[in-house]
């Protein structure tokens, strides 16, 4: 790994899957993972797969005698094909078939450039270079390019060369699903359009989306375009071309093949095949549509970069993250109706449907690319009227999103899943986190925290809050032996604990996350209504049926919600009844599993049940204190009228992380960051963990599935905001920097209402730059003390004696 580049410079069979994961290449609209381009997919080693952003499909499954519907992300058609053999010779090149002598495989992260540079010989030892370069374009969401560089070394002869769309795809890239129905296209038509071009068009057999892909095929030889003898072949899914070619020993020849994609979902087209065809014929070639795309990645790295020059390491992965992050959801998503996967554009896993994560990726962009965080949020407000419907549905008001979101708004959790352990189908019941609600209104208050868009808060933002905190106030319920409102039967973000043992329905009791945050929903709602005017109040009032007795209720609520403790102690409890579990044998487990296990589907494989243990997947109670301040939950404490005193949150973390496996990537984001300020070495060592987990898969297999954007963004967001003590609370942007040892310089840009921040931090100084903005001014707190600054404004503050 260097400063802008990851090379693998070994080729390793057994690698393939997570190095397709991660070279993926994307724009926002459309992703393609790194599958080498003469490979077809064989489930084992190799496979391609190209995603739309939202592009989903609908089947219909048979499992366990029940019949079940699935939405997944589909898999659409292979636009990479392009191979070749010497003519006369009937195997066709793969790396299979041939010694490779050298293998370098670079991504480009500036650039948004995959290469790969091979040195192979074949069965008749002809000695062959091979240069291959890709990208997706960051300037046209439509564009994508490859070009082959293929010198022969020993040997001159013919050749055929062979480019092919193949549109003969099904969804088999995570295994687990591969017993479910996974055939989501359908053919419409394929051909060949002139001398140059293919064109395919197919649609998903359900949703009905049609794409078309239209491909120019080019050979360059001494610098110039050459005139070579074609033959193409169509069925209705597929389309090839052969290209004859003559090859002399020792010069190259290049073949480029330059594709737009266009689906029935865009804007400002008449027909997508149509409007591929039109526009194929306006691009111009592969180093000029590189150009124009590698200066709109500059552009992007030029407001999100994160320099951490005294540290190279974190430094390069850092900026794979900051790259998939821009690649899953960028200035092309703007616009559409798209919402961030959890595992990005980059595989199947999750089937691409957006959980919570956004939790954990939105601060990213809220000081980056506020325009995208919005258009994203746009993506919760559209399918506010399923959540509504939902909540109806299950006996509530308001508005109860999804866990698992995809086309529509509809629950789209499973409704069993496979444990690959014990191969057993089980209830999940884990769409019963009820807390993605909180997790919605909290991302629209921090994005106007962010930018103070008003606009956004009274159309849009206020509305998505008000129905979260009408669904939190009558999810619930009065007891009269508490003497306070509690909310049963959901599930906390631990996910492993789900039920309680012997109990005939799913779910447990006051969830201490959940019933905080829906204690700081309501506040934040009312907070909302005496922040917007009073008309748009009224009109919120009148259209999402919130009467006064409501408004009454939610102050109550806000002040008598049940929040369960263990004991006598300090100690918050997961869930009610949490103290009775027993204790897990943690050590014998990691010494047979590792560090970050699965439990639930190691302990069911062995006929047990994690939900008899105090083990968590992650974290839980621990989410209160990545999320707020210990000033931000003591007010809410104090007025719940508990006694909790910020001095406990060491305890309560030591407590959690002894009985945590971190069975999810996000675990260690929210361990390094309750950490960051306690025990800086032990946040550090978090921080290493959850940077390296993709990059090492060490989830062992769940990456080459897709990536984790939240743990990806997380540990950007860790660097941003952690480690820096950046926060926005009363109209200021506060900084209290306490930096690791090990990141001994950072600089980097923010936005921050409409103004434009450099900052630049060592152990023992802080620069800030003040950009012109729309505001003369602008309000920053360093230290404790707040300062106003103007436009064009530098000032370096001593961090030696804070």
């Amino acid at each position: 790994m260097q400063e802008w580049k990851i090379t693998y410079d070994t080729w390793e069979p057994e690698a393939q899957p997570l190095r397709e994961s991660l070279c993926t290449l994307g724009n926002g609209y459309i992703a393609t993972r790194g599958a080498f381009e003469e490979e077809s997919a064989d489930e084992k080693i190799h496979y391609p797969g190209t995603y739309l952003a939202g592009g989903y499909n609908r089947r219909t499954s048979t499992i366990a005698g029940e019949e079940i519907e699935n939405e997944d992300l589909v898999n659409w058609p292979n636009w990479l094909p392009l191979t070749f053999r010497v003519k006369g010779e009937e195997v066709w090149f793969s790396l299979s078939n041939v010694q490779v002598l050298e293998f370098v495989q670079e991504l480009d992260l500036k650039l948004g450039l995959l290469t790969r540079s091979l040195l192979f010989k074949d069965t008749a030892n002809r000695e062959t270079k091979l240069v291959s370069s890709r990208f997706v374009s960051m300037a046209n969401p439509h564009a994508a390019a490859q070009a082959w560089e293929l010198t022969p070394l020993n040997w001159s002869g013919e050749i055929e060369v062979k480019v092919t769309l193949d549109g003969r795809i099904k969804n088999s890239g995570v295994a687990r699903y591969r017993s479910l129905e996974s055939q989501h296209l359908e053919p419409i038509e394929a051909d060949q359009y002139d001398e140059d071009t293919l064109y395919l068009v197919v649609q998903t057999n359900q949703s009905k989306v049609r794409m078309a892909q239209a491909a120019r095929t080019t050979v360059v030889y001494d610098g110039k375009r050459q005139a070579v003898s074609r033959q193409s072949m169509a069925t209705p899914n597929y389309v090839e071309q052969v290209l004859h070619i003559s090859c002399k020993q020792g010069q190259s020849i290049a073949v480029e093949k330059v594709v737009l994609i266009y689906t029935s979902r865009d804007f400002a087209i008449s027909e997508p095949l149509q409007e591929a065809l039109k526009n194929i014929e306006r691009l111009g070639n592969f180093k000029q549509l590189l150009e124009v795309s590698s200066r709109a990645w500059l552009r992007f790295w030029n407001r999100c970069d994160l320099e951490l020059t005294c540290n190279e390491e974190a430094q390069s992965v850092l900026r794979l993250h900051i790259f998939h992050l821009l690649q899953t959801v960028s200035a092309h998503s703007v616009g559409r109706d798209v919402g961030v996967p959890a595992r990005g554009w980059h595989g199947e896993a999750y089937r691409g449907h957006i959980f919570w994560d956004e939790l954990f990726i939105f601060p990213f962009l809220n000081l980056r690319l506020p325009d995208l965080t919005r258009a994203l949020l746009m993506y919760r407000y559209r399918r506010l009227p399923e959540a509504r419907y939902a909540a109806l549905e299950a006996g509530y008001r308001g508005a109860m999103f999804p866990w698992q979101s995809g086309s529509n708004g509809r629950e789209e959790s499973q409704i069993i899943h496979l444990n690959p352990k014990s191969g057993r189908w089980l209830p999940d019941n884990t769409f019963l986190q009820r807390h993605i609600n909180a997790a919605v209104a909290y991302n629209v208050w921090q994005y106007y925290q962010a930018t103070h868009d008003k606009e956004f808060l009274t159309f849009y933002g206020a509305e998505l809050i008000f129905e979260i905190a009408q669904f939190w106030s009558t999810i619930a319920i009065f007891s009269n032996e508490k003497g306070r409102y509690e909310i049963r039967n959901v599930v906390g973000p631990d996910e492993y604990h789900t039920e309680y043992l012997g109990s005939s329905s799913p779910g447990l009791n006051n969830n201490a996350y959940t019933n905080v945050m829906a204690v700081w929903v309501i506040q934040c709602a009312l907070q909302v209504m005496d922040l917007i005017d009073d008309s748009r109040v009224s009109e919120l009032k009148d259209k999402c049926a919130i009467s006064t007795e409501d408004v009454e209720r939610w102050q109550h609520i806000s002040q008598r919600m049940y929040v369960p403790f263990i004991g006598e102690s300090n100690i918050i409890a997961q869930f009610e009844g949490y103290e009775q579990l027993k204790e897990f044998p943690w050590e014998e487990y990691k010494a047979n599993y590792g560090e970050a296990m699965r439990l639930d589907r190691i302990l069911e494989s062995e006929n047990d049940s994690v939900n008899k243990y105090k083990a968590s997947k992650q974290a839980d109670v621990l989410m209160l204190f990545y999320l707020f301040s210990s000033e931000e939950l003591l007010q809410i404490f104090q007025q719940l009228d508990y006694k909790f005193d910020p001095e406990s949150i060491p305890d309560n973390i030591a407590y959690y992380a002894q009985r945590t496996s971190h069975g999810s990537t996000l675990s260690k984001i929210v361990h390094s960051w309750v950490l960051a300020r306690s025990d800086r070495k032990r946040s550090w060592f978090n921080f290493e963990i959850a940077l390296m987990s993709d990059v090492e898969d060490v989830q062992g297999g769940t990456t080459p599935e897709g990536i984790h954007l939240g743990a990806m963004a997380g540990t950007v967001d860790l660097i941003q905001r952690c480690y820096t003590g950046l926060e926005i609370r009363d109209g200021v942007l506060w900084l209290n920097p306490v930096l690791p040892d090990e990141l001994g310089c950072l600089s980097f840009q923010l936005r921050y209402r409409s103004h434009w921040l450099s900052l630049e931090f060592t152990q023992s100084k802080l620069i800030i730059t003040i950009d012109k903005g729309w505001s003369k001014e602008v309000k920053i707190g360093v230290l404790g003390e707040v300062y106003t600054f103007t436009t064009g404004e530098k000032r370096e503050f001593d961090l030696k004696h804070k």
